[in-house]
Formats: C-alpha cells, structure tokens, sequence
C-alpha cells in the first residue's frame, strides 16, 4: 500500500492531491491530522492566557502555534524512523510512510531536520529563560518512542512530553514559575494520560500480538474508569491552579464546561469501538478550547 492514506486521516482530499513524495512528508508530519499539533499547542496557550498575558502577548500564542504544528511533526518524523519496525507490524500503522517504502529513512533524516529549523526560529523569539525549559524537553522528546518496550505506560511520558508548553508558555509570560505553573502542568499531564489512553484503544489487539505496552492494555475491562481517574485528576489540578491565579472560589466555574466535556468523553466511550475511540480521542481539540476559554476569562479578571 505505498500510496495509502492511513485510516485515521482527516484530510484524504488534500493530502490525495499532492505529488507522492510531498504526499509522503505530509504524512510522515501528521499535516493530515492536526490534533495531535492542537494537543501540544493547547498547553502553551493555557498558561499564557491564566498568567494574563493573552491580550498583550498574543504573537506569542501564535509563534507557539506555528512552533507546535512544526515539532509535532518533528517529534512524529522522529518517532517513525525509531518505530519503523513496529509499524510493519501493526495494521493500522503499516501504510504510513516509512515502512510502506513511500518516503527512505534518509530522506525523513533530512525532513526532520527541515522541522526542526522551523522550530529553532521560534525558539529564537523567546528570552533565555524560557528557551532554556524548552530546550530542556529534547530529552524527554528523544526517550519517549523507546518507552512502549519498557514500561506499561508510555502515555504517562507523553503527558511529561505534550504538557511541556505549559512551563514554557508560563515561563515566558509570567516572569517566574510558581504552584499554579506547577499545578497546570501537572493537570496537563493527567489529561494527556486520560486522552491517550483512548487513543491507545485502537491498537490493543495488534499491540498485544507484537508485545507493544500501553495503558489501555494495562487497564483492561477498567479503562472507562481509568480515564475517569486521570480526567478527574486533571481537573482538580487545574482547579488548583485557578485558585492559586485568582482567590474567588466562584473562578472554579470557569471548568464546568471543560469538565462536562470530559464527563461526556468518559460516558460515551466504547472500549470495543476503534472508531468511537478515535472520535472522543479527537474531541479533545474542543475540549482544548474550552480550557482556553477558562484560562482566559481567569486570567483576565
């Protein structure tokens, strides 16, 4: 299947459109899906916005826009060239570029390259301070596709890796780093395990065949209450963090809509339905969005 467009792509039309070897960077880069550069995105915005710098500093949303969209698909590049066994293995995985023959490991070397440039010039608008924490991630970024091999829960470093933006974006905003920094991190990261894991759900079979460890697997049978647990967790750490940003307990309704969200995720999700999977997994944008919304309205009173 060279020329496959994976299942879960959200842009068959336009990416189908492109010559073959863009049409294989693209895929490569995850352009197709762009939740997963939202996710990583999210997280900056959130600080920036309940540090109360949102109207002011709103290029630097938008350089952590354009920073996310080009490391995320660094971080998937770099992913598949270290995973390209795996995924010659795994049905829903075999199609994508690099173990289906359609772009060589020397050409994604170079692509990965060409990303990470993009995300150098951003790096280079942020002070020192900031840019040094974000440097930091690089680390946790290069151990993370090595994690499935060795532990049951890669989903838990992937929370340390995509919740990375919140201190860079509360670092680079707020002068400084405090509890509500460290409470809006470590809600991010409960989150990114809760979302995950879902998104694991579609690969259980296959991954048990080639001996793959994921969250979902460990979970089993209780993985809808799982994601309840860590959803839960995020949310009361944001609360936290809300708290710690703006003393009135009525701040704390800036969550509701956010935690109904999520409530709605846990309540409707399948564990047997790959598709249904995937569609809570994928609404986490929104669910993203929502959190703004929160962030934003706290950090502006």
């Amino acid at each position: 299947m060279p020329d496959a467009i994976v299942p879960d792509s959200e842009h068959r039309g336009l990416v189908a459109r492109l010559p073959r070897t863009l049409r294989g960077l693209a895929l490569l880069a995850r352009f197709d899906r762009p939740i997963g550069w939202w996710l990583l995105f999210w997280p900056c915005a959130w600080a920036v916005a309940l540090s109360g710098a949102a109207w002011e500093r709103w290029d630097l949303i938008g350089w952590f826009l354009l920073g996310s969209i080009a490391m995320r698909g660094a971080g998937c590049v770099y992913n598949d060239i270290v995973d390209r066994d795996l995924d010659a293995q795994v049905a829903r995985t075999a199609a994508r570029p690099i173990p289906s023959g359609m772009v060589s490991v020397r050409t994604a070397w170079i692509w990965l390259a060409a990303l990470c440039l993009v995300g150098l010039v951003v790096l280079l608008q942020l002070r020192p301070p900031a840019a040094i924490v974000a440097l930091a991630s690089l680390a946790l970024v290069a151990a993370y596709p090595f994690m499935k091999r060795i532990t049951w829960w890669p989903q838990a470093w992937l929370g340390l890796v995509f919740s990375w933006g919140a201190l860079v974006g509360w670092t680079e905003a707020a002068d400084g780093f405090n509890l509500a920094a460290a409470a809006l991190y470590l809600g991010t990261v409960a989150w990114v395990i809760g979302y995950d894991t879902i998104y694991a759900l579609q690969d259980v079979d296959d991954d048990a065949l080639i001996g793959v460890r994921s969250s979902a697997r460990r979970l089993g049978r209780n993985v809808r209450l799982g994601v309840a647990g860590f959803y839960a967790l995020a949310l009361a750490l944001w609360g936290l963090a809300i708290r710690q940003t703006y003393l009135d307990p009525l701040a704390l309704a800036a969550l509701l809509p956010v935690a109904g969200h999520l409530t709605w995720q846990v309540a409707t999700l399948d564990p047997t339905d790959g598709a249904n999977a995937l569609h809570r997994f994928r609404s986490n944008r929104f669910a993203g969005l929502l959190m703004f919304l929160a962030c934003l309205t706290v950090g502006s009173a």
